[in-house]
């Protein structure tokens, strides 16, 4: 969910850096996508080659003190440890957005709004018919309701150079309301055997971290034993871990006073930024993505249902509940198109929705186990890679198309 440099700097106020700095190119979306995409890359080849047995010992290999319940895998320190960072730039961002953004102008956000609870609600009805009565079925629904945004910019920024902003910003806008959406299904799906105390522990953190926003103050010395605290209240709540980053960014506080050159939001999202694209999510894609790829295990992915329901999901889904509420909403008058881009240009963005990796991923392990996990985690990185792949060549044709119209 990257915003451009450019765009950072002159919503912040901060001055654009001087020279090459290894901080801003990292916060370019198409970096992340390949740092990511490396990451599946070795997962896979590590998963299925000889030294398979050496990743799985390393992804199952338990560390952390037993007393507060953190005697976790290598790979579940990633899923919900690392990746609370991932979703605490994730919340930063979905607050600015809602109080400045484009989402905070309601007659500008309700296309990309309609558009994004149509890109959720049709691949989990889909999901639902296609895997009714397998085993998972309950809760593997959730996993193609989620756009991975970082990888759909990507593609976007890669590809399509020639097509408005306006298009950027309604994928962004859509894959904000799309994470809020990801977050309440993982909040309610996904918590068990709640412990109050411990809730009630994070609650009052929350309020503090909440508070010392409030009065002004800076100093990390108090602000990341809170936040530690709060993910550690939340773990043991039986709340998914990564909620607490997710709560931690909507309490930071997104305006500037008239002293600041930026606000605290976007201070941390600078800073943590780059961290989440070269180091959180390729490093828990290097343990989530590690699956069987062999003709074996691809001929089991297209005989499981739950496998079926996840590529019919994200892309067949994603696809018909982005361009046909999109569609309809324009013809219906709730919502314009953005300016400058076409039919084609919103099948395009349509398609580039069904390209589900970071939460869909963690939405898969989350509701399977064993070799049901894997077998959807392989069913969609298959689905998407079929819709980047797709999307991809629409907007390359798209781009070709611009150049010998304008010649």
């Amino acid at each position: 969910m990257a915003k451009s440099q450019r765009n950072r700097s002159q919503r912040s106020g901060a001055p654009e850096a001087r020279g090459f700095d290894f901080g801003s190119y990292l916060r370019n979306e198409t970096v992340g996508g390949m740092f990511m995409l490396a990451a599946t890359v070795i997962a896979l080849i590590a998963a299925n080659s000889p030294v398979s047995h050496l990743y799985a010992a390393v992804r199952d290999f338990t560390i952390g003190p037993h007393f507060l319940h953190l005697d976790l895998t290598v790979g579940e320190w990633a899923k919900d440890g690392l990746l609370a960072i991932f979703f605490f730039v994730a919340g930063l961002e979905l607050k600015r957005e809602l109080v400045l953004g484009d989402l905070a102008d309601r007659k500008k956000a309700t296309l990309p709004v309609l558009a994004a609870l149509g890109g959720m609600i049709v691949p989990a009805v889909l999901a639902v018919a296609i895997g009714y009565g397998a085993p998972g079925a309950a809760q593997a629904w959730a996993i193609p309701v989620a756009t991975d945004i970082a990888f759909a910019l990507g593609v976007l920024s890669l590809t399509a150079s020639a097509m408005p902003t306006t298009a950027r910003v309604f994928l962004l806008s859509l894959a904000v309301v799309d994470d809020l959406g990801a977050i309440i299904v993982i909040a309610v799906l996904f918590t068990s055997g709640m412990n109050l105390i411990a809730l009630l522990v994070a609650v009052l953190l929350c309020v503090g971290y909440w508070y010392a926003q409030h009065r002004r103050i800076r100093t990390s010395w108090l602000y990341v034993p809170l936040a530690v605290g709060t993910w550690v209240a939340v773990h043991s709540s039986g709340v998914h871990a990564t909620i607490a980053g997710v709560a931690l960014g909507l309490l930071t506080r997104v305006r500037p006073d008239p002293y600041e050159q930026a606000s605290p939001s976007m201070r941390l999202e600078h800073r943590l930024q780059p961290w989440s694209a070269a180091l959180v999510v390729p490093v828990f894609a290097l343990f989530a993505a590690g699956v069987p790829v062999g003709l074996d295990a691809l001929s089991s992915v297209f005989q499981d249902r739950i496998a079926i329901a996840v590529m019919v999901g994200l892309v067949v889904g994603k696809l018909i509940g982005i361009f046909g509420t999109s569609f309809v909403a324009i013809k219906l008058g709730f919502g314009s198109p953005p300016q400058g881009v076409t039919w084609s240009d919103l099948f395009a963005l349509a398609m580039l929705g069904g390209v589900g990796f970071t939460v869909s991923l963690l939405i898969a392990d989350l509701s399977l186990a064993g070799a049901a996990a894997d077998r959807a985690k392989a069913a969609v990185l298959i689905a998407s890679a079929v819709a980047s792949l797709v999307a991809t060549l629409m907007l390359v044709f798209r781009k070709q198309h611009s150049t010998s119209a304008s010649t």
